[in-house]
C-alpha cells in the first residue's frame, strides 16, 4: 500500500513524555490496529492509532524524537491500518501501562458505546504520566497504580486487587511494557487466560506479513498480521516475556 500524505492539524501534550499527533486523515478501524508512520528521512515506524485519525507517542527513539520535532502543518506518511484489533466481549477488564493506554482508550469508548460493563486499571512510573485516565473514566470504573505511589495504588498494576488472584471473570485487553504484560499473564488462571487478549510490540518492517522480522518463536506468527493482539493462550510458552528480535534478527533479553 503507498503511503497517504497526512497533515498535523493539532499536537496535544497528554503528559509529559507522550504526545497525540491529529492528521487530516481518518481511518475506519478496530481499536488495537496500527498505521505505519513514515518520517520522511529517518524511519518508518508502526504506531497504533487512539482515534480514527490520531496516533499517540512516547519519545523513546530517533523515530519518535524526528516525530517530536514536526509542528502543525508538516506532514509524515501513513498507509494502513493493518493488523488484528482487540474482539470485544462483555464484561470487560482493560490492564494498560504506560502508552499502551493509547490502544485500550478507543477501545474502551467502544465497549461502553455497547452498552458492556467496563473496568479499567492503569498504571504508569507516577501520576503525571496517566495517559487518558478522563476517557476510560467516561467509559467505566477505573483503579490506577502508579510505581511511585504518587496516585492511586503505590505499586505495580498487576498488584491490584481486581487481577491479584488471576481468577477474574471478565474479558481480558491488555498493551503496555511487556514484562507488565507477561505479569498479568503469569497470574491468570487457564480460564481468564483464554479469555486474555494482549497487544504486542515488535520490530514491523513491511506491515504486510512478507519480510518476517516480526515472527514470534517458537510458532512463527507474524506480529504485523497476525497480530499485533494475540490470545493469550498463543502467547503461553511463546518468546512473549522473555525475549523480542532487533531489527537485525537478534535476541533481545527483556
Amino acid at each position: 500500500m503507498k503511503p497517504v500524505n497526512a497533515t498535523i492539524i493539532e499536537i496535544r501534550n497528554e503528559t509529559p513524555s507522550v504526545r497525540s499527533f491529529v492528521f487530516d486523515v481518518s481511518f475506519d478501524f478496530t481499536p488495537g490496529q496500527y498505521v505505519m508512520v513514515w518520517i520522511r528521512g529517518i524511519d518508518e515506524i508502526p504506531m497504533s492509532l487512539s482515534d480514527h485519525n490520531t496516533i499517540t507517542v512516547q519519545n523513546v527513539g530517533d523515530a519518535t524524537s524526528a516525530l517530536f520535532r514536526l509542528v502543525i502543518g508538516d506532514t509524515v506518511g501513513l498507509r494502513g491500518p493493518y493488523g488484528n484489533g482487540f474482539d470485544l466481549h462483555d464484561p470487560v477488564l482493560l490492564v494498560a501501562g504506560g502508552v499502551g493506554a493509547a490502544p485500550l482508550a478507543p477501545l474502551a469508548e467502544a465497549a461502553t458505546g455497547q452498552g458492556f460493563d467496563v473496568l479499567t486499571l492503569i498504571g504508569a512510573r507516577t501520576g503525571s504520566e496517566l495517559l487518558f485516565q478522563r476517557r476510560f473514566e467516561v467509559a467505566g470504573a477505573v483503579r490506577i497504580a502508579t510505581d511511585d505511589g504518587s496516585a492511586g495504588f503505590h505499586g505495580l498494576v498487576t498488584d491490584l486487587n481486581e487481577i491479584a488472584d488471576g481468577r477474574t471473570s471478565r474479558h481480558i485487553y491488555s498493551c503496555g511494557p511487556e514484562q507488565m504484560m507477561y505479569a498479568l499473564l503469569q497470574r491468570l488462571d487457564e480460564q481468564a487466560i483464554e479469555r486474555a487478549r494482549f497487544s504486542l510490540h515488535r520490530h514491523i518492517k513491511c506491515g504486510l506479513g512478507i519480510c518476517g522480522a516480526c515472527c514470534i518463536d517458537p510458532s512463527g506468527a507474524r506480529a504485523c498480521v497476525d497480530g499485533p493482539v494475540f490470545r493469550g493462550a498463543a502467547l503461553v510458552d511463546s518468546e512473549f516475556g522473555r525475549y523480542r528480535r532487533g531489527a537485525d534478527g537478534v535476541r533481545i533479553r527483556l
